[in-house]
């Protein structure tokens, strides 16, 4: 039991945030904080991160639950290495298989193919082809739902103040932008994913919550995993496989997602993600 918590609160602290919002996994997000068998069960309801755990399980021959099979996932480490391309391609295919989807079609076993969160958020994720059609909305979403890093610059009761690169669109690459502050919850109530953070420390942040802290390394593997990533999605954006079916893909994605979220301090409302 105790090794079956510690699994599940290392997936949790990344997946209750976008469950909390109903945007990914089942119902009852708290059934992700709660020490308990019904968790491992809810994990693995989320059919977007699973395919990835899974994967990164088989390679390492660890259960997909395991503490460092999660890390890998949300925020990177040498065990991405161990995850064939081509098996990741066909992986992803058949679990996505029906589902609008981003880049996958014009993907083959070439290399930057990661079993990252990163890499299912601005390549798997459909929203990243609508970033020519309009990027307000789609870069929003992908902004909040990519695990990125910030330094702590100010605590003020629930919340703190980070210093972060968002993502930024210059009509024809996905970028790191300037350093800039951003609002993010660290606690609500009861709930917290992680200690108080202190001015100064290094954090990952999942749309509105403060997930964890990050040594060096940590810190190091997420922005490796994520630049890695952002190279792939520019290669493929210059080379035309974003494609023309913006129009058709908006209107599915609208009708799927008729909420709105601020994300970040001073943002716009985004449209919200179609559950997954």
């Amino acid at each position: 039991m105790a090794t079956a918590t510690m699994s599940i609160e290392a997936f949790a602290r990344y997946a209750y945030p976008p469950n909390e919002l109903g945007y990914c996994g089942p119902p009852d997000a708290q059934a992700l904080l709660r020490a308990h068998p019904d968790a491992v069960g809810h994990a693995e309801a989320f059919t977007g991160a699973w395919p990835y755990l899974e994967l990164i399980a088989a390679a390492a021959g660890l259960p997909p639950l395991h503490p460092e099979v999660s890390r890998t996932y949300w925020v990177g480490g040498p065990l991405l290495g161990a995850v064939d391309g081509a098996v990741l391609l066909g992986h992803l295919r058949t679990a996505m298989a029906g589902q609008p989807t981003g880049l996958l079609d014009a993907l083959d076993d070439e290399v930057d193919l990661l079993a990252h969160h990163s890499f299912h958020v601005m390549v798997v994720y459909p929203w990243i082809r609508l970033l020519r059609s309009g990027p307000a909305t789609p870069l929003g979403i992908l902004q909040a739902c990519r695990i990125r890093w910030g330094t702590v610059d100010e605590v003020d009761g629930d919340t703190v103040v980070i210093d972060s690169a968002p993502l930024e669109f210059d009509g024809e690459r996905l970028l790191l932008g300037a350093v800039r502050p951003e609002t993010v919850r660290w606690r609500r109530g009861q709930t917290s994913l992680t200690p108080q953070p202190r001015r100064g420390q290094v954090v990952s942040a999942h749309w509105n919550w403060i997930c964890d802290t990050l040594d060096q390394p940590q810190h190091d593997e997420l922005a490796t995993a994520t630049k890695t990533t952002l190279g792939l999605v520019n290669r493929l954006l210059a080379s035309g496989a974003a494609g023309p079916r913006e129009r058709r893909l908006s209107e599915q994605l609208q009708d799927a997602a008729p909420a709105a979220t601020p994300t970040t301090r001073g943002a716009k409302p985004v449209v919200v993600p179609p559950r997954r």
